[in-house]
């Protein structure tokens, strides 16, 4: 944590938040009034983001206090509906103290398509973020968010939101934006190498190894290990599934990502490349 405090004070969290909402804004991860930040300040209580304004444009005092609960303790404006799945998050995990929601372009586009980002193609991604699940599709501000993401609070560190978006936590809000950062700046790579480069070649058992040794050398022990060509970390049950079968699904997910990728190249670039 920030000055090795545990929590945050009220005026740093109000204030921090303040400041992620403007670089998540900045950098086109969120448009409009789109996404929500928020910061425990006490082992049950949070401060997060008002519904209906522009994360770009928050002031401290427009902030929200609840407790874990959904109660709102103090603050002139409303939460967001969104904030659920926040609150879904730390009740699952109580080693996390912050979550970030955006709606980053690159990486919502995966989203859409229902692919999830677990491919070992960067130390940095392995390392900071791990693979990243795609959770099922939920109607925005309901009870169904919440419950489509409490599987992957546990063990991962950011999970994708079907049609949705992108959500990242941390042991603090500035772990928890980098993660942010760190899963677009993934999905981005890998929109590039499997479109303008066409190719990418990914980390074998051993390198993905070291990589995890490094991790909880860090204290980061979670986030998942990738697939790599020694066989799957997490084996499922044996199917009826052909190799025919299996072949065929593969290549239908690369043609997916492929499509999806000329889709968004032309405006990412817009964003990225000025």
């Amino acid at each position: 944590m920030i000055n090795k405090k545990k929590y945050y004070s009220d005026y740093e969290a109000k204030n921090l938040i303040c400041e992620i909402g403007r670089r998540i804004y900045n950098k086109n991860f969120v448009a409009a009034n789109d996404g929500n930040i928020s910061v425990k300040v006490g082992p049950s209580t949070i401060w997060t983001t008002p519904t209906g304004v522009s994360k770009g444009f928050m002031t401290p005092d427009m902030m929200v206090k609840m407790d874990l609960s959904g109660n709102v303790i103090s603050g002139k404006m409303k939460p967001s509906s969104e904030v659920k799945m926040h609150l879904r998050v730390y009740n699952e995990n109580p080693e996390v103290n912050a979550v970030v929601h955006a709606h980053p372009p690159v990486a919502t586009s995966f989203a859409i398509a229902g692919i999830s980002l677990d491919k070992p193609v960067s130390p940095e991604a392995v390392v900071l973020l791990g693979t990243v699940p795609v959770a099922p599709y939920a109607t925005p501000g309901t009870q169904e968010v919440p419950d489509s993401i409490a599987p992957y609070c546990k063990d991962y560190n950011a999970v994708l939101l079907a049609n949705h978006g992108a959500l990242t936590w941390g042991r603090d809000l500035i772990e928890a934006y980098y993660r942010m950062e760190s899963l677009e700046h993934y999905a981005l790579m890998l929109m590039y190498s499997n479109n303008i480069i066409n190719k990418a070649n990914e980390l074998n058992c051993s390198q993905i190894s070291d990589l995890i040794d490094i991790r909880q050398n860090l204290g980061i022990t979670t986030g998942g290990v990738p697939p790599c060509d020694c066989g799957p970390t997490n084996p499922e049950p044996v199917n009826s599934m052909s190799v025919k079968q299996e072949q065929s699904i593969s290549s239908d997910k690369d043609e997916l990502i492929e499509s999806i990728v000329r889709k968004v190249t032309e405006n990412v670039l817009k964003h990225y490349l000025k």
